[in-house]
């Protein structure tokens, strides 16, 4: 059973950076696909990021191209999320996702999820 558990997030003015973890358990092996979604209360989610574990290849929304960077160490079992010029518009929750199965991007179900961390930006 995998488990994934967000720290990171925090409250910060736009134009700030921030640096979400993802630590996860269970055994992410080498086709997984992992990422991050954002949700705030009235809107859909939204899928921000994804990599496939082991490989180069990234999605990035485009609302957060050349802003955002999504990355994975492997000797720590740790996916980041490292957001950069925040706007007041990424203010989410922001959830770690996994999947052994499926096409890695947005527009899916994940089967594992973490429960959240949030992301405030003031203006």
């Amino acid at each position: 059973q995998v488990q994934l558990v967000e720290s990171g997030g925090g409250s910060v003015q736009a134009g700030g950076s921030l640096r979400l973890s993802c630590a996860t358990s269970g055994g992410t092996g080498s086709r997984y696909c992992m990422g991050w979604f954002r949700q705030t209360p009235g809107k859909e989610r939204e899928g921000v990021a994804f990599i496939r574990t082991g490989g180069e290849w990234a999605y990035y929304v485009d609302s957060v191209k050349g802003r955002f960077t999504i990355s994975q160490d492997n000797t720590k079992n740790t996916l980041y999320l490292q957001m950069n010029s925040l706007k007041a518009e990424d203010t989410a929750m922001y959830y770690c996702v996994a999947d052994s199965t499926g096409f890695c991007g947005a527009n899916r179900d994940y089967q594992y999820w973490g429960q959240g961390t949030q992301v405030t930006v003031s203006s």
